[in-house]
């Protein structure tokens, strides 16, 4: 494994460097603001810009007056993703290889300890040392004990969900204590008249007009909780989307591939995947009334999100600093296959949606939400880890048409951060700052790796190296000509899939890669 600088030198560099700053934030800080809105669980396609029928105008506003990528990449799943963002580093080199631990006194410290690196600094404590304000709302997910909550790594306010999914109406028990929290103490959710999207942004607004327009710079993490089961929405969202998925998730997925196309997002050279087998034909289905409503509270989710991302929008219009603020949009993983009816934690009687049911979507809607590509969350294949993306920035980024074809990675959005924000980028940090979209500038082919739960991936340039967990094969595609992953290359394509392989190797070892036992 490599090693790390501790997190005290690289904080003591970046305080010598704040008191130049001391000084000139006495006038306006023309830094701009940084918003990351990450959604949870969301499909490549199930937003509106990027094929989706759920209503998402000020997320299509976003992208009509921004940047849309095309080969965005996150870590494919909640916690390693998370971790990822936080720190700049792959999720092992930040202590996240696996899921969050519960009961981290008892486990290796390493790259599968299950709480964020105390060595590893945080954007949050990067862009506090310089002037910035920090805000993070929404679900944390990596460090469930005190001594690694928000507080403790930089962010100056924080509202939110410390643990994973929990209902939306209340915060729900399972084997292990689930925390809501305001700053660093359990708060107390209100016995009606919650709901965590609406919650998260509320509080999230009022971080930003506590401050004096304008006079420190501020990041915000937005962390949203939607559209992660349990499926819970408001009737008068879900009402919009019931007929509409009656038409099934045959029909539904080929007019979203459709309307991809039209959008110019996909061309003739995204084959769309073959539905699974484990997947039934629409036709044969009985329940059709059920499996809509499931998908309706899904969309409905989303459509709320959007109309919550809206409020956050007019809030810096409001206060004139629209123009000034990077916003990043962005998912932590591909739609989720996972069934969860044996933890019975929903009440009887209840509808699907409604609070006290406890429900989820399952593969076969998973399987639209990721159109047109194979595969889940956890999964490296493309369905797992790419993820819609937005950039907007009025003042420095021009509107652009189309998508763009850069492989990005989750890794590149602290860097991104940091020269924004006038600091120097660490030379150990994998990834690279994204200012090449607005300067025009062509970016540098790298590789980008991936490991969770034995699923591995690497990919270099047009290349991807790909494996699930198990005995199976690694698998070869050429992104260029088959970014769907129809056609196995590896059979054929020997010297290239064990040239490949040992760059994988090579980087597992460095951040100290181990199998693990499956647990999904």
């Amino acid at each position: 494994m490599s090693h790390k600088k501790p997190r005290s030198i690289f904080l003591g560099l970046l305080a010598l460097s704040s008191l130049w700053f001391g000084h000139k934030l006495e006038a306006k800080d023309p830094r701009p603001n940084i918003i990351f809105i990450m959604a949870d669980d969301l499909g490549y396609s199930d937003i509106g810009c990027y094929g989706g029928e759920a209503q998402t105008p000020n997320l299509d506003k976003l992208a009509t007056k921004g940047i849309k990528l095309r080969s965005f990449y996150n870590a494919g799943r909640c916690c390693p993703t998370r971790a990822s963002l936080l720190t700049g580093n792959y999720s092992h080199a930040a202590g996240m290889g696996n899921m969050v631990s519960f009961d981290d006194q008892k486990v290796t410290p390493g790259p599968y300890q299950g709480y964020l690196d105390p060595n590893t600094p945080t954007i949050a404590e990067h862009l506090r040392q310089v002037g910035y304000h920090t805000y993070m709302t929404g679900k944390w997910h990596v460090g469930e004990r005190p001594e690694h909550w928000p507080l403790k790594r930089g962010f100056d306010r924080y509202f939110g969900l410390i643990s994973g999914a929990s209902s939306f109406f209340e915060i729900l028990q399972e084997k292990r204590k689930r925390y809501m929290v305001l700053q660093d103490q359990e708060w107390v959710l209100p016995q009606e008249g919650f709901y965590a999207t609406d919650a998260f942004t509320d509080r999230a607004i009022e971080f930003i007009q506590g401050q004096a327009p304008q006079s420190k710079p501020f990041f915000l993490y937005l962390a949203y909780t939607a559209p992660h089961f349990p499926l819970h929405a408001y009737e008068a969202d879900i009402a919009k989307y019931e007929a509409l998925y009656l038409q099934g998730w045959d029909a539904i997925r080929q007019q979203r591939y459709e309307k991809m196309q039209g959008l110019g997002l996909v061309d003739k050279r995204y084959q769309l995947s073959p539905r699974p087998a484990n997947i039934p034909d629409w036709n044969s289905v009985q329940d059709k009334q059920t499996w809509a409503r499931k998908m309706a509270v899904y969309a409905a989710m989303i459509d709320r999100m959007d109309q919550n991302i809206g409020k956050l929008i007019q809030t810096l219009e409001a206060r004139q600093e629209l123009d000034n603020t990077l916003i990043v949009f962005l998912s932590d993983n591909g739609g989720t296959s996972e069934n969860v009816d044996d933890r019975k934690l929903g009440l009887p009687g209840k509808r699907i949606g409604e609070r006290g049911s406890y429900g989820t979507y399952d593969a076969p809607w998973a399987n639209v939400s990721n159109t047109p590509f194979k595969l889940y969350k956890s999964y490296m294949h493309e369905g797992g880890i790419i993820s819609p993306c937005i950039l907007h920035w009025p003042s420095k980024i021009k509107p652009k048409l189309g998508y763009l074809n850069t492989p990005v990675h989750v890794i590149d959005l602290l860097p991104t951060s940091l020269e924004l924000a006038q600091v120097p980028i660490p030379k150990e940090l994998p990834g690279q700052s994204l200012s090449h979209f607005w300067k025009d500038k062509k970016a540098k082919t790298r590789s980008l790796f991936w490991e969770h739960i034995g699923n591995k991936a690497l990919r270099h340039g047009h290349w991807k190296l790909v494996k699930e967990h198990g005995d199976k094969d690694w698998e070869l595609y050429d992104l260029n000509t088959d970014p769907s992953e129809s056609v196995n290359l590896a059979p054929q394509s020997g010297e290239k899939v064990e040239a490949l392989k040992a760059e994988y190797d090579v980087w597992a070892k460095k951040v100290g890669v181990r199998e693990i036992p499956v647990k999904q």
